[in-house]
């Protein structure tokens, strides 16, 4: 067998699907079907079982697995210890959406100290060998290292008549216009504040940097976290009534990506920047 029969058999394992581990590998069908009957031929044994729909894997599968993945980064390892010294370890960051600025330069700041020869990428949305993402879009199988704590806010106009409310009531909210996240996970959270107006919202948006696009434009009030909201020169912030609301941003990350050492070593310089705050 050899690394690249192993990384088709990983694709398709991850995917449980031909065509889309096709359209990863940039290879056509018939190509990664070869690989993968080549390697089954090499082992003795079926690795995979076709359906209508995708496919399913079998017990030896499930045991190659994690040694198929362990030999590939072994072999990327290997081969980085030999590259020339001007070559860098690539490391692509996953940046989902509603993450602010300041957070996200802290931690890339972290990242260029602990790991001056990492080659960096930056993607928006769920993508990478690592997230920066809200506790909230941390998926099922994933790990998350804490990094920022923010307290929701009321976002208003610099100019509205309870940007300098000292002791803000909900009673005084339940009037307002209000921009709502209807699609947000903290939609529920919010709606003991918006009133008998919960039903009929000035605007909606998909996101909280949208959602204070619209509160500049003058459609309403909304709630973000604070950073979002202190970022803004034409908006005010108010501390919402009641118990505050927080939320948990830091990194999100898959068990095997711990297999790379220097994704290993930012997760160590984070975890313990992180103890230390």
């Amino acid at each position: 067998m050899d690394k690249r029969q192993l990384k088709a058999f990983i694709c398709v394992f991850e995917e449980r699907n031909i065509t889309r581990a096709a359209q990863q590998l940039s290879l056509t069908q018939p190509a990664l079907y070869a690989t993968i009957k080549a390697l089954e031929d090499d082992l003795g044994t079926p690795l995979f079982i076709r359906r209508t729909r995708g496919v399913d894997v079998t017990d030896d599968a499930r045991v190659l697995y994690p040694h198929a993945r362990r030999m590939v980064s072994d072999m990327a390892a290997l081969a980085s210890r030999f590259r020339k010294r001007h070559d860098k370890t690539p490391l692509t960051l996953g940046i989902e959406q509603d993450v602010a600025s300041a957070h996200l330069t802290r931690v890339l700041e972290r990242a260029r100290q602990a790991l001056p020869d990492v080659l960096l990428t930056l993607d928006p949305g769920c993508t990478g060998d690592i997230r920066l993402a809200c506790e909230s879009l941390r998926c099922e199988d994933e790990l998350f290292i804490p990094l920022y704590e923010e307290h929701y806010v009321l976002a208003l106009p610099l100019n509205h008549p309870l940007s300098h409310t000292s002791n803000l009531t909900i009673e005084q909210l339940h009037d307002s216009p209000w921009v709502m996240l209807p699609g947000h996970d903290s939609h529920q959270r919010f709606l003991p504040f918006y009133g008998a107006n919960a039903s009929q919202p000035a605007a909606n948006a998909g996101s909280f940097t949208l959602a204070l696009d619209l509160v500049e434009a003058g459609y309403g009030l909304t709630i973000a976290p604070a950073p979002l909201v202190d970022a803004r020169c034409a908006l005010a912030s108010l501390p919402l009534p009641g118990y505050p609301l927080l939320r948990r941003v830091g990194i999100c990350y898959a068990m095997q990506a711990l297999e790379n050492p220097v994704i290993e070593e930012l997760l160590r310089h984070l975890s313990d920047t992180a103890a230390r705050t």
